[in-house]
């Protein structure tokens, strides 16, 4: 049976409720298993994306490498304005694209375009000493590896195409819901 987000997004508002969250209007939802993600606004999918996720085991365990699971929130939108293919060490963009790397840097999963730094939202899960997954700079982002979206190689984040995460960024808002599962 096909992945059903609308179904998925009610989840979402279970989780809330539980957590006394307040649901945002628009949201993120994340299926490991699938390597999409859907962009839901209003109940609504407005749009799906093929993403890559950990190629190690789903892991919110601080240094495991694995995507965490659960209820996050979109804390920093960093990139604006830069061209599609910036690469960003430490968060900052390094003046340089990607496809300006060579030998062994361009072969690293570098993080480019866009990136939606996310917070965990589910104390002792994703949230708190040895799984928080802003500590672990959990992020959605761009990669230099597009070849590879749709199978599991990141290092725990949530990679994109280039052009796709910047879409993405120009379409979600801090504090926007995201669902990993």
């Amino acid at each position: 049976m096909p992945l059903d987000f609308i179904e998925v997004n009610e989840r979402i508002k279970e989780r809330c409720a539980a957590l006394s969250i307040i649901p945002t209007n628009r949201s993120l939802l994340v299926s490991i298993t699938a390597q999409k993600m859907a962009l839901m606004a209003d109940d609504g999918l407005l749009k799906t994306y093929t993403v890559s996720t950990s190629l190690k085991a789903p892991s919110c365990v601080a240094d495991s490498n694995g995507t965490p699971t659960g209820l996050h929130a979109v804390a920093d939108k960093i990139g604006h304005s830069q061209p599609r293919g910036t690469v960003f060490k430490g968060r900052v963009p390094t003046g340089k694209l990607f496809p300006e790397y060579d030998g062994e840097e361009a072969k690293r999963n570098l993080i480019t375009s866009r990136i939606l730094r996310l917070r965990g939202l589910e104390p002792g899960h994703n949230a708190g000493l040895g799984c928080d997954s802003y500590d672990r700079y959990i992020y959605i982002h761009g990669t230099n590896h597009e070849e590879r979206i749709g199978q599991p190689f990141s290092g725990g984040c949530v990679e994109m195409r280039n052009t796709e995460v910047i879409e993405l960024f120009e379409s979600v808002e801090g504090g926007d819901l995201v669902w990993i599962f």
